[in-house]
């Protein structure tokens, strides 16, 4: 359902077509919700049946620009303001983590390591990203600056925590 979301969020702040949505899919939001072509094809052609976007231009291979409606907007503003955010309770990383018992201590720091190394790698590729983002004083350059530091520092917590991990198996 946040694909729903995701789409309205990004039409919040300019028109664009389902190219353009899917690149911006692609620059600022592959960490936070990935989405495929066909994915945010659908789900804009449901958001368009539903009222919450609009054609606003056609061009060249049926090429369409979408716009945010009224009604968009406020169910836009109703998901961020009247409902919880789901508490993401699936871990296949910690589910892993539980069972390494299974392995020989080498195998377990291999697998802890490995998770440090992914870790730093996950934020030396926000980094990348983020020099090469032209960042601007709209509402989705700031909001997106934030977001990006979450994911910054959840990788730096999570490098530190699985070093930490490795040195507590015996």
């Amino acid at each position: 359902m946040s694909l729903r979301y995701a789409l309205l969020g990004l039409l919040s702040e300019r028109p664009a077509s389902g190219y353009d949505l899917l690149k911006r899919f692609d620059t600022a939001l592959a960490d936070v919700w990935p989405a495929t072509q066909s994915q945010i094809y659908t789900e804009l052609s449901r958001l368009a049946d539903a009222g919450m976007i609009g054609v606003t231009a056609e061009g060249p291979r049926g090429r369409k620009e979408y716009t945010l409606t009224g009604e968009g907007l406020a169910e836009l503003q109703h998901w961020l303001t009247g409902t919880t955010p789901q508490r993401n309770t699936r871990s296949d990383i910690l589910l892993r983590v539980f069972f390494l018992g299974v392995l020989t201590p080498e195998q377990a720091r291999g697998y802890l390591a490995g998770l440090a190394e992914l870790s730093e790698q996950g934020g030396e590729d926000l980094r990348v990203l983020a020099e090469g983002i032209d960042w601007g004083g709209d509402s989705l350059s700031v909001y997106g600056r934030i977001a990006l530091e979450y994911g910054l520092r959840f990788n730096a917590m999570r490098r530190e925590w699985a070093e930490w991990a490795v040195g507590q198996i015996p």
